[in-house]
């Protein structure tokens, strides 16, 4: 009977471990670490809400359409058109999410040199730079993500894009590897803004994690 009962839960475990194919990663740091500039309970509903919210329902829609194998979130999002809704939304939300907590951090950091050099470059200042992705971000309507990209020619561009969406996209109207993603959706800035989203951009370099961005950008070239 112990026996019996033992397999049962192995096989139920088994299952589950099958299904739900993609997992939430823990913060990199405490829903406060990044007051003032991004309050403790925005961050708390974001990350165990919402964004737990799209991975819940990721894998379900991935589960009810016979794809619970398809385990390879980019190769997702670079073939979306063959995707419903549902995947399209949730497995954007997935990435989107994922990527946005890791270029967050309450330590204070700044551009290397190296990709200093290249901001200035296309953008001919770091502060035009941050202005051009301010008013991307800003003049975004509804809900979507502003995004710094590399380019199939390697060079870097900003963009944004409506929801969940975003440039790894095969439907992307501007494609290209995203190396800094800010959330523009109310539910990460309006319990502190309100609707003052322009206020939140601004607030938000504070806290951006220059040495991801970094990694993302070489990563990135390696493509």
């Amino acid at each position: 009977m112990k026996t019996t009962l033992f397999t049962l839960i192995g096989l139920l475990l088994l299952t589950n471990v099958l299904v739900a194919q993609f997992t939430q990663k823990p913060l990199p740091y405490s829903y406060n670490a990044l007051e003032p500039y991004i309050d403790a309970q925005t961050m708390e509903i974001h990350y165990s809400k919402h964004h737990a919210g799209y991975i819940n329902n990721l894998n379900k829609a991935l589960q009810e359409t016979g794809q619970e194998n398809s385990n390879n979130l980019i190769a997702i999002l670079n073939n979306i058109s063959n995707y419903n809704t549902a995947i399209r939304n949730n497995a954007g939300g997935h990435y989107n999410h994922e990527l946005f907590w890791n270029l967050l951090t309450p330590e204070k950091t700044k551009p290397s040199d190296n990709l200093l050099k290249v901001i200035e470059k296309e953008f001919g200042s770091f502060d035009e730079f941050k202005n051009h992705f301010n008013k991307e971000a800003a003049s975004r309507f509804g809900s979507g993500w502003a995004w710094l990209i590399v380019t199939e020619g390697n060079k870097l561009a900003i963009t944004s894009t409506p929801n969940q969406d975003n440039p790894l996209m095969d439907i992307s109207t501007v494609k290209g590897i995203p190396i800094l993603g800010i959330d523009v959706w109310e539910h990460a800035y309006y319990l502190k803004y309100q609707n003052r989203r322009p206020e939140y951009l601004q607030a938000i370099w504070n806290i951006i994690n220059w040495e991801e961005v970094e990694k993302n950008y070489k990563n990135a070239l390696t493509k």
